[in-house]
């Protein structure tokens, strides 16, 4: 029996509102207010959601068990193997000290924090952002940084702000991808109107990030290599969204932007050198672990011979990118995940109308596990949704092509290169499951609850709240975007919320559909550094365990701020010239 979504059960907008919303302020007051642990905090904020969404949104106590499992499923696959993996290649450069050799090759190229910092976590974090995605850029920066002596909460915290401008076109370009297909609209267009809206911020947030870690003077002292950074950013991401596609953008951003930046260093530098590594203004009490520690001379050079054990140590990480790139493109998700169809009357291959050969899904590969009890029983209906839509519930265990598993060969393969024995390689996996254990529990906690509010409706019931703001719409359906990437931890789970939503009322309100839509992506990445999924992947990788609230305090601030700001730009595209001349696709 078909179940339909009640977005005002109680027949009172604010109450059926406010209800929808305890279990994110369930989740946000116990990390940021009480201190609870990450894991113990996000299993409150679940079980609070279940009794919500069974007793007061009145859906089947089965759909919302089977809902809060289909997340559980996809917290561990894809994102908890990438977290996994990524840090155990972490622990295995760490132990056999080819990462402190790493540590050194960076500092030569600049012993300058800020410079560091922006080449580390704004550079090379929107390369493996735009390869990878799902936490991968955070857990990568996060790790290199601690490794360079920056504090756990420099670390974890500016690892998360540095990781917003790319995020709409992370994955070689799956939000986009995505939102294109759940709105029906234009993929190029909204290609070309987020292209047109996140290069601002390309060029605002290395800024904002220096500032962020080191204070306003000590950024002002470095503004010309932050301008390159930013703006050898944000035009190659302009130009490849409005004349390429989504696919590629961070990947030949972030190139550019590395090759620009590390050039301008050798020619540039700057009257000071920042050593220091904690955040400006802040005491930072918290210990390094000893194999952490580390400290940059200044003015250090290489030794002739040094340079292959140079090469030795940036191997493993070198395999990663290849083995992320490759993994992350679709052909070889093609290859793996699918298989000629083959008609069974005639044994002969299935083709499409246009005569082009079908193909299905590999079940050795990519086997499918369907949840009987909400596949296809869950029904939104308007206006969320143009006309009522059951909504699939069908989990694809893609073990081969998931990110984590490319990680993961990319770290055995480089394990063994380091010398390491394959029982060494099993027994440091092992003490891994250990170290992460909670966090773990964490992101299936947290994903668990993305996916239970989502078939509930109690994202919807939020999403209403905003859209029903009128004339001031662009903020909050700006702002909408960010809260479903704060709840789900993916912009591209947001785009699938509340992508609809953002259509519909917008051509309700004789807003572009396309403006709006583009909208939910960009300022959903404001909201990726306050998600409880990115928060524990930032202190897993810097090992700063149990301090989740610390982060989320630190970085609240910023996420809303800039989630303002762009919402702020959206505003004057929907309504002021010569902003709204950017707008794509008509009204």
């Amino acid at each position: 029996m078909v179940w339909q979504q009640v977005y005002d059960p109680f027949g009172n907008p604010l109450i059926s509102t406010l209800l929808a919303a305890v279990p994110v302020v369930v989740m946000l007051a116990a990390l940021a207010f009480f201190h609870i642990k990450a894991h113990i905090a996000a299993l409150l904020a679940l079980a609070s959601a279940l009794v919500i969404s069974v007793l007061a949104f009145s859906m089947p106590a089965n759909m919302a068990g089977s809902a809060a499992l289909f997340g559980a499923a996809n917290g561990l696959l894809p994102i908890g193997w990438i977290v996994l993996n990524i840090i155990f290649l972490h622990r295995l450069t760490t132990e056999n000290g080819s990462f402190k050799v790493l540590q050194d090759s960076l500092a030569r190229i600049t012993d300058d924090r800020r410079l560091q910092l922006l080449l580390i976590a704004f550079c090379f974090g929107a390369f493996f952002e735009g390869a990878a995605g799902f936490g991968t850029p955070v857990a990568v920066t996060g790790a290199i940084l601690i490794g360079l002596g920056f504090s756990p909460l420099a670390a974890s915290g500016l690892a998360l702000i540095a990781n917003t401008a790319p995020v709409a076109f992370g994955a070689l370009g799956t939000p986009i991808i995505t939102l294109a297909k759940v709105t029906g609209l234009d993929e190029m267009e909204l290609s070309m109107m987020v292209g047109r809206q996140l290069p601002f911020f390309s060029v605002l947030v290395p800024f904002w990030l220096i500032w962020a870690f080191a204070g306003w003077r000590k950024m002002l002292e470095i503004w010309p290599a932050i301008l390159v950074a930013g703006v050898s950013f944000a035009i190659p991401q302009f130009l490849v969204s409005n004349y390429h596609g989504p696919m590629l953008v961070d990947v030949i951003a972030a190139l550019i932007s590395m090759a620009c930046l590390t050039g301008f260093i050798k020619v540039w530098k700057p009257a000071t050198v920042h050593t220091s590594a904690a955040l400006s203004g802040r005491v930072d009490n918290s210990k390094i672990d000893e194999e952490h520690k580390h400290t940059t001379e200044p003015n250090a050079t290489f030794a002739s011979d040094a340079k292959p054990a140079v090469m030795r140590a940036w191997m493993p990480w070198i395999i990663l990118t290849v083995f992320v790139f490759a993994w992350g493109t679709q052909s070889f998700k093609n290859m793996f995940d699918t298989r000629p169809a083959i008609d069974p009357v005639t044994n002969s291959a299935k083709l499409d109308p246009q005569g082009k050969p079908m193909r299905e899904a590999n079940p050795i590969f990519a086997p499918t596990v369907t949840f009987t009890t909400l596949h296809q029983q869950v029904e939104k209906v308007p206006p969320v949704v143009p006309a009522p839509k059951t909504e699939d519930a069908i989990y694809k265990f893609n073990w081969f092509t998931a990110t984590g598993s490319g990680i993961l060969l990319s770290a055995i393969l480089g394990g063994l290169l380091m010398g390491y024995s394959i029982p060494q390689l099993v027994r440091h996996y092992l003490r891994t499951i250990w170290v992460v254990r909670y966090s773990l529990i964490t992101i299936v906690a947290m994903l668990a609850l993305g996916y239970l509010t989502r078939y509930s409706g109690l994202d919807a019931t939020m999403g209403l709240a905003f859209a029903a703001t009128g004339i001031f719409y662009p903020m909050f359906g700006t702002l909408l975007g960010w809260l479903g990437v704060a709840l789900t931890g993916s912009d591209t789970a947001s785009n699938v919320l509340f992508g609809g939503l953002q259509r519909v009322t917008a051509e309700q309100l004789g807003i572009s559909p396309v403006l709006m839509a583009a909208a939910n992506s960009s300022g959903g990445v404001m909201g990726k550094m306050v998600d409880a999924q990115s928060i524990v992947v930032a202190s897993t990788a810097t090992r700063w365990y149990g301090h989740e609230g610390e982060i989320l305090r630190y970085v609240f601030f910023h996420s809303i701020v800039l989630a303002i700001l762009v919402g702020g730009l959206v505003t004057l595209q929907a309504y002021v010239a010569p902003f709204s001349h950017m707008v794509v696709g008509g009204h």
